[in-house]
């Protein structure tokens, strides 16, 4: 009987240690949705600055739109690539973005001022003001174009994609469409 007892502790032990590295691998796999939306836009502000439309685009839903001008993917598309056309190489700067998920996890909205500047044009100090976005709207002043993105994201899977964005001008006074 002690050796049937020995066995059932190991036994169980180890079920305990394959439970505790299972849950450690999802708790890995499964990144917080903040993380995730973050990352896509730090994925779409690398892709920008690469020029990739299609790679952008691919961050996207089939039926995103894009105010204020009501464009679909096409428009997106066209309007993308006389962005890159007018700046050349390019920079996209912008503070910590601002997450909001919805409950139930399946939708959440993003937003974040950004600046897009020829690839030459500096900032010293900004990115120790990435935290800080009130700081970091300061530290630009008014030597750059500013504008303002909001993001509506949907999520399916675990994979999360842009259904609507919105694009906003700094004028001065504030954001306006």
């Amino acid at each position: 009987m002690k050796v049937w007892g020995d066995m059932m502790k190991r036994l169980g032990a180890s079920f305990i240690l394959v439970m505790i590295c299972m849950g450690a691998f999802w708790a890995c796999t499964e990144k917080d949705a903040t993380v995730q939306i973050r990352e896509l836009i730090a994925t779409g502000a690398v892709l920008a600055q690469d020029h990739d439309i299609g790679g952008l685009l691919d961050l996207t839903t089939e039926d995103v739109r894009a105010m204020p001008m009501d464009l679909g993917r096409s428009g997106i598309k066209g309007l993308l690539w006389r962005t890159f056309n007018y700046y050349g190489p390019l920079k996209v700067l912008y503070p910590r973005v601002s997450v909001e998920i919805e409950e139930g996890g399946k939708a959440a909205q993003a937003s974040t001022p950004f600046l897009i500047v020829k690839q030459e044009q500096t900032f010293p100090g900004l990115d120790t003001l990435r935290d800080d976005p009130l700081a970091w709207l300061d530290g630009i002043g008014e030597n750059a174009d500013l504008y303002r993105l909001k993001l509506e994201l949907t999520r399916t899977g675990n994979d999360w994609r842009v259904h609507h964005a919105t694009v906003e001008r700094f004028t001065g006074l504030g954001f306006a469409e």
